[in-house]
């Protein structure tokens, strides 16, 4: 958003539209610097994942113990989304994010020459904190630098993260078999500090709305149909969750060496997601209630596929159909809540964070239980109450 003022010109003059041009190509780089944020931070949050065997034999302990330092940033991540603004309620959003990405630099500094697994684990939580909080104000300050672009920016962050999950997790892993897994997450942290740079050159001073903090959540709290959707929120990334941790499982039960492109697919799936749903968010409605019911169906046919092209079918639609979640509920949420759109977009974060924790623990019982199937339907069946949920659900215009 340009704030630079001109000579007074007509509506039609050449002037005014070479400036508006310009003032346009310029505004795009907050939106790529927001993206590259939040790349950078999910990234981190699955870089143990990528060399979880490494470093827990180097610290000493079980790998199931090292899986943690997964769990306990997403816990964190819980606890701070919604109350980090109550915290920090007249501080400039740019100030905040880029003090969070330095916060990310530092939480990956403090993993990279950990002694032991305590400094570890206070690295992790410190990262949680980073991601939350990074997370409930990015769309916000997008929205201020680039009024009327809502759904660009929304598929741009959502963009970020299906980048990290497809490139962060196979690139961390060929890293840290080369060179050590600490040389990994101190790439991560140089990667935090350069997004953070780049904050501070192409976003604008961003002020918080009068009435954030404690007052805006307590009003988006009693919005109870933020809160029907919130609870669908809930639903549909449990039901991912309860399945997505045990994709190589499914995969290596029809066909092992097929894991790698399988992925990949899911993974471009992904990114086709991402811009449908911002395509198509004129019809937000049938958007946000169709992601989780092809999610649904995605999960059934992964889990019960006879043959390798039926599950390819279904892994690719499962990428694109939980890929579409994050960028239609954020934009739902703003659209339920428009005064209150910090606090809400805090609660559907909230939401991700929880049931990230609570889908994998269920899905990870069901399936020693009970098998891959049996997990991968419990995902499904929640899945496609999300869809129901939201397919009740009016959405305000935009």
């Amino acid at each position: 958003m340009s704030t630079t003022q001109s000579a007074p010109s007509s509506p039609g003059s050449p002037l005014l539209k070479v400036s508006a041009s310009s003032g346009d190509r310029r505004n795009w780089s907050p939106i790529v610097a927001l993206a590259a944020g939040i790349a950078v931070l999910v990234a981190g949050e699955f870089l143990p994942a990528s060399v979880l065997p490494t470093m827990a034999a180097d610290l000493g302990i079980s790998e199931g113990t090292a899986g943690l330092a997964v769990a306990v940033t997403a816990i964190a991540g819980a606890v701070t989304a919604p109350s980090i603004a109550m915290l920090l309620p007249r501080s400039d959003r740019r100030t905040v994010l880029v003090g969070l990405l330095v916060a990310a630099m530092v939480a990956n500094l403090a993993v990279a020459v950990a002694p032991g697994f305590a400094v570890l684990l206070i690295g992790r939580l410190i990262l949680g904190i980073a991601i939350a909080g990074y997370w409930s104000f990015a769309f916000g300050a997008g929205t201020r630098a680039v009024p009327g672009r809502d759904n660009v920016i929304s598929t741009s962050i959502a963009f970020g993260v299906t980048i990290a999950t497809i490139a962060g997790v196979p690139l961390a892993s060929l890293i840290g078999d080369a060179v050590g897994w600490r040389t990994v997450f101190g790439i991560a942290a140089a990667l935090s500090a350069t997004a953070a740079l780049a904050l501070v050159a192409t976003l604008p001073p961003v002020p918080p709305h009068p009435s954030a903090g404690f007052t805006m959540l307590r009003g988006a709290i009693a919005n109870r149909w933020l809160m029907a959707g919130v609870l669908g929120v809930v639903l549909v990334a449990f039901g991912n969750f309860a399945a997505y941790p045990f994709i190589r499982v499914a995969i290596e039960e029809i066909d092992a060496g097929s894991t790698a492109w399988l992925l990949l697919a899911w993974g471009v799936g992904g990114m086709v997601g991402n811009l449908a749903a911002g395509r198509f968010a004129g019809r937000l409605r049938v958007v946000v209630a169709a992601a989780p019911l092809l999610l649904g169906g995605s999960l059934l046919i992964t889990s019960t596929a006879p043959s390798l092209p039926v599950l390819a079918a279904g892994v690719m639609v499962w990428g694109l159909a939980f890929n579409m979640v994050p960028v239609a509920t954020q934009l739902w949420v703003t659209r339920v809540e428009p005064e209150r759109a910090e606090s809400a977009l805090s609660l559907q974060v909230t939401a991700f964070q929880v049931a990230i924790t609570l889908g994998s623990a269920s899905g990870g019982a069901l399936l020693d239980g009970h098998g891959v199937t049996v997990s991968f339907l419990f995902g499904a069946g929640f899945a496609v109450a999300a869809g129901v949920v939201f397919a009740a659900l009016r959405v305000p215009r935009g």
